[in-house]
């Protein structure tokens, strides 16, 4: 395509920090940059005509972690990696907050709960023996003398069917998703940044100069000083070096019902399983690991093993009794990997990483952002 002069001399022009990737982490990287240089030229790239990935696509948590999720991660990482995750994800959704408002988002601090079935006993008695130990530790974190608590009392009242014990989490709550991206977009623009939806990066190479340019789906070049990937689950797409993988989470929401008999966030299978009530509906996703090699993908769709699994879990455990069909089906992509730690790094000269967020981008994703930011301002000074 032939670029018009002003297309040329107003969208086309250099930048000091492109960012790829439009959603959580990239628009936060975009406001931390401009919030502490507001003279600095930001252009942030997006493929979709809206942040697609996950940042429009999740269920809304406002989390931190579940005790059988922390109890993997632990095994996994080692006790003090896990609880440095943990509080930095406290963090960020304590910036979260603050940036855009509890209002604005529509957060709500209603708690979080994990449900426990006869078969998870053990992993019950696991989260019992842990307890004291982990509300100390949250309480350094977070201030709160008690996260987590027994909730069996709950199970009648919420209508759950074949729960035998209820965890509840203090501090966790549900957010407004459609909204959050709403207010980041429109922070990011008033704060200087230029926002360009339905252009994808295609691939980048190093300039002479130290700059870098990035090829895009629409046939023209973007010159920047730096470059910033915030693609999560698709950053292998320009870094395939990088230690990150897509991961596929499916979800259903049912139509508006006449009674949602709980308020909260729900956790189960060290958190593969989720649901919540919204706006008199229920969403319910997860099922990830009934097939983890089929759901490594970053192609959206939904399979019939994963939607038949999450109609026996609404059916079975959510809403017992009641034959409730689906009004929506959708997939967002999440970007893991063996470490749960986010990647922040500079890959190559004036290339730098924030990605992989382990399905938890509504809580640490402004900080990630954050963090990125200060990396690239480290570099300009």
């Amino acid at each position: 395509m032939d670029w018009s002069y002003w297309e040329r001399n107003t969208f086309l022009q250099p930048c000091d920090v492109l960012i790829v990737g439009g959603g959580i982490t990239g628009l936060s990287a975009a406001i931390a940059l401009l919030e502490a240089d507001p003279r600095l030229r930001v252009t942030v790239l997006e493929r979709g005509f809206l942040p697609l990935g996950a940042s429009t696509r999740n269920a809304g948590f406002a989390c931190f972690g579940s005790m059988t999720e922390l109890l993997d991660d632990m095994a996994r990482m080692g006790e003090q990696a896990a609880w440095q995750l943990v509080a930095r994800r406290w963090e960020g959704l304590q910036l979260l907050r603050r940036r855009l408002g509890d209002e604005v988002i529509r957060f709500r601090p209603t708690g979080g709960y994990e449900l426990f079935r006869d078969d998870d006993a053990q992993a019950y008695a696991s989260c019992l023996e842990k307890m004291d130990a982990f509300n100390e530790a949250m309480r350094d974190i977070s201030g709160m003398p008690v996260t987590w608590s027994v909730a069996d009392d709950a199970i009648p009242r919420f209508g759950l069917g074949q729960v035998r014990h209820l965890i509840r989490t203090e501090g966790e709550g549900m957010i407004d998703t459609g909204r959050m991206m709403d207010a980041l977009i429109r922070l990011a623009r008033e704060r200087g940044a230029r926002l360009l939806f339905g252009l994808g990066a295609e691939g980048w190479q190093q300039r002479d100069d130290g700059g870098v340019a990035v090829s895009t789906s629409a046939g023209c070049v973007l010159h920047a000083a730096h470059l910033v990937v915030t693609t999560n689950g698709f950053a292998r797409r320009l870094l395939p070096e990088l230690a990150v993988l897509p991961a596929r989470n499916q979800v259903l929401v049912t139509p508006p019902l006449d009674e949602v008999p709980f308020d909260g966030t729900f956790h189960y299978l060290k958190g593969y399983v989720y649901f919540r009530n919204v706006d008199g509906r229920v969403l319910l996703g997860g099922g990830r690991h009934l097939d983890i090699e089929g759901e490594t993908t970053d192609a959206f769709g939904t399979t019939e093993r994963i939607r038949s699994f999450l109609l026996d879990i609404l059916r079975q455990v959510v809403l017992p009794g009641k034959e409730v069909a689906p009004e929506y089906w959708w997939s967002g992509i999440m970007g893991v990997g063996e470490e749960k730690a986010p990647i922040i790094r500079t890959v190559a000269p004036h290339v730098h990483v924030a990605v992989r967020l382990g399905g938890m981008g509504v809580a640490i994703g402004s900080l990630v952002g954050q963090e990125v930011a200060e990396l690239v301002l480290e570099q300009m000074a």
